[in-house]
This record gives C-alpha cells, sequence and structure tokens, in this order.
C-alpha cells in the first residue's frame, strides 16, 4: 500500500503533536503536496544539498528533519539566498518536507527521552525540554564523559571542576541549545548538566553553584532521538504494509569539504 504525504504527517503528529510546539517554532508540513503519494522517506536533522543529494540518491520524495526551513518570517524565496535555493531545489523535484522541532524534543519517547535513555539514566523525571534521571550504580566522573563521548560519538567540553574519581548518581539532560534549563536542573538535585550548547553566562552560574556543566555538541544530543522516530515509522509501516524505505542521513554536522592548503 502506498501512502501519501498526509499519512506521514498525521502519523508524526500522533507521535509528537504540532500543537504543542513553542509559540517561536514552525513545525508542521512545510514543503509539497498533502496529497501527493510518498515513495521513500529519508530522516535528517536539516535541510542542506547535501540532504538533497542523498535524497535523489534514495528515490526519496519526503524528508523529516528536527530543525524546520522558514524559522524566521519569510517574505520572498529566492534562490539568491541558501534556503530559498533550497526551498526552490525540492519544489523542482517534487520533495516535501515534514518539520518536527520543539513537539519533537518535548514528546514522549521524543528527543530527550531518547537522550536520556542512551546515556543509560533511569527512573527519569521531568517534562517540557528536561529530562533528570540516576544511574544504576555510581559512575565515576571520567568515565562518565568517556561513556557519552562513545555513545554520542562526540566531544564534550566540560563546565566547571570535578575530580575524575568523583562519583556521579543523578544526571539531567536537554537536547540542543537546551542551558536555559541549568538552574531546573539544579533545582531537581541533578550533578552533572548534559545539554548540546551551554552559554557562557549559564555556564558560570553552573560553576558558581557548584554543578557540572557539560556541552556534548548540538547535533550529537539530537540526532538519536530523531533516528528513533525513524525506527518507529519502519516499525508503524511494516505493520500496516505501506510501501517505503525509511533511510538515515548520513550528513554529519556542519560536515563541510576537505580545503587543501596553498601549496601542498
Amino acid at each position: 500500500m502506498q501512502p501519501f504525504m498526509s499519512d506521514l504527517f498525521h502519523w508524526v503528529d500522533s507521535r509528537a503533536p504540532f500543537d504543542t510546539q513553542a509559540d517561536f517554532d514552525n513545525s508542521g508540513f512545510l514543503v509539497g503536496r498533502k496529497d501527493a503519494p510518498v515513495q521513500n522517506i529519508l530522516f535528517a536533522l536539516d535541510v542542506s544539498d547535501r540532504v538533497l543529494d542523498e535524497a535523489e540518491a534514495h528515490g526519496a520524495n519526503l524528508i523529516i528533519t528536527h530543525h524546520p526551513m522558514m524559522f524566521s518570517p519569510v517574505q520572498s524565496i529566492t534562490e539568491d539566498d541558501v534556503e530559498g535555493r533550497l526551498i526552490s531545489r525540492m519544489i523542482r523535484n517534487h520533495v516535501s518536507l515534514i518539520s518536527a522541532h520543539t513537539n519533537l524534543d518535548s514528546a514522549p519517547g521524543g528527543i530527550n527521552d531518547t537522550l536520556a535513555s542512551v546515556l543509560g539514566l533511569q527512573d527519569v523525571q521531568g517534562e517540557g525540554y528536561l529530562r533528570k534521571g540516576r544511574f544504576s550504580e555510581p559512575v565515576r566522573f571520567s568515565s562518565l564523559v568517556t561513556r557519552i563521548e562513545h555513545d554520542l560519538r562526540t566531544t564534550v567540553r566540560v563546565f566547571g571542576q570535578a575530580p575524575a574519581d568523583m562519583e556521579i548518581t543523578a544526571m539531567a539532560v536537554s537536547s540542543g541549545a537546551g542551558s536555559d534549563f541549568w538552574s531546573e536542573a539544579h533545582h531537581l538535585g541533578a550533578q552533572v548538566f548534559l545539554t548540546g550548547e551551554i552559554k557562557h553566562h549559564h555556564g558560570l552560574a553552573m560553576c558558581a553553584c557548584g554543578m557540572i556543566g557539560l556541552e556534548a555538541g548540538h547535533f550529537a544530543t539530537e540526532e538519536p532521538g530523531l533516528f528513533a522516530l525513524a525506527d518507529a515509522l519502519q516499525s508503524h509501516a511494516n505493520e500496516v504494509e505501506w510501501n517505503v524505505t525509511i533511510f538515515k542521513s548520513a550528513v554529519g554536522a556542519y560536515a563541510l569539504p576537505t580545503v587543501p592548503v596553498a601549496g601542498s
């Protein structure tokens, strides 16, 4: 059975309701026709030329992203700017776009729940954009950083000072640019707060309170949750016998071509 774009939109809405997105957000069905049949689907954190190259290679005419396009008000779409060029390319190639951003961040089983699970947190509590949990047994701080870097395939920057053998039992997480929630994490009793990006003044405040901040990268803290959504969709597609294949984008954050050094 061949699903339509509207079927996929309603499925995403059932997992992460679009009416729960933040006021500033632009999640939803953003490009294309809802009555068009879906061939294959590509999941990616963002739309870029390399992601569109992947969609073309896989025969995908629907892209589901975490970060939406047209995030700021748009008064014109021209090929003189990056976003306009990408949207124009999608329209020419009949590629549709659904984005689930803050609604997926906060949804049960969404970005932040997945992040907490990947990092081994148990007895997870919290709502909105913050989750706090405990480890099954204390983890030495140095081992925790190593584990996070391995599990998220990233490099962690530490804010604050902690002895390598300090035992960590409670940690809070907030994906992406989530450092606004550090004080809530501290209030919940987290020893460590992990997010994708930490603002300078938030880092200073955390240090002053004796809480350790871990900056693990915007992309690295959100990719697991988006790909968990892809896995859930594949399971659903198998159950209802949708004739589609679901792909996960191999494009990493800020991946740029190597520029040769002059004279090399």
